[in-house]
């Protein structure tokens, strides 16, 4: 099942790193999440994106809000960058969600617990990316439930392969080039998803520049 290497080899300044970088996460979530009950933003669902965001992106994600999330006039890289988030909101929950569940049911896939993992990741964050499009796409195009499905999956497909194919990358350098198997239980490998996170969004940008720019994703 891959090169394994225990959890106590982990540099203990790793798991310092780890445990400030997710507090980090944590309070940022919590500060963007009271900043959005007091001022609901205009597009219901980003009320969900930022806390998403801050939770991976920390400071980062604290920063870019406080700097373009109330914007109503953005630059197009702007746009573009909010829906790359928008779409990594629904990967984030979804890789969560699935990975703690894939913890507690033994699967393989190919021989590694890593690819049934990720399998379990694609599945929950491509529902909950097409839940997030829908409720983006049909409202501001006054579509059908059905229109409203059809065009969330056209926007949101490209760019979740785009986010997961980043994401997966890192997440396989350091499970099969540097750690090796991680527990979930350990912060050192939420610490190395949020990098991961980070990574998706730097592979989904040039994916959702295209999407914004031939108008089948909603500029947000």
């Amino acid at each position: 099942m891959g090169r394994e290497k225990p959890i106590h080899t982990l540099p203990h300044w790793l798991f310092v790193l780890s445990l400030i970088a997710l507090c980090s996460g944590g309070l940022s979530a919590a500060i963007l999440t009271a900043d959005v009950v007091r001022h609901p933003l205009r597009m219901w669902i980003m009320n969900i994106v930022w806390p998403v965001t801050g939770l991976y992106a920390g400071p980062l994600g604290l920063w870019v809000y406080y700097r373009i999330g109330r914007r109503k006039e953005k630059p197009f890289p702007q746009t573009v960058a909010l829906a790359a988030m928008h779409c990594g909101s629904g990967c984030a929950l979804g890789d969560l969600c699935a990975e703690w569940l894939a913890a507690g049911v033994p699967l393989t896939l190919f021989g590694q617990k890593v690819f049934a993992a990720w399998s379990v990741d694609f599945g929950f964050a491509y529902v909950l990316g097409i839940f997030f499009q829908y409720f983006t796409i049909a409202p501001m195009r006054g579509l059908s439930f059905r229109d409203g499905l059809i065009a969330a999956s056209k926007a949101d497909t490209l760019s979740l392969a785009a986010w997961q194919a980043g994401m997966y990358g890192w997440m396989a350098i350091v499970h099969f080039a540097v750690f090796g198997e991680i527990p979930v239980t350990n912060p050192v490998f939420w610490f190395m998803m949020q990098i991961a996170m980070l990574c998706g969004f730097a592979t989904a940008y040039p994916v959702n520049w295209w999407l914004v720019r031939s108008g089948l994703k909603e500029e947000m």
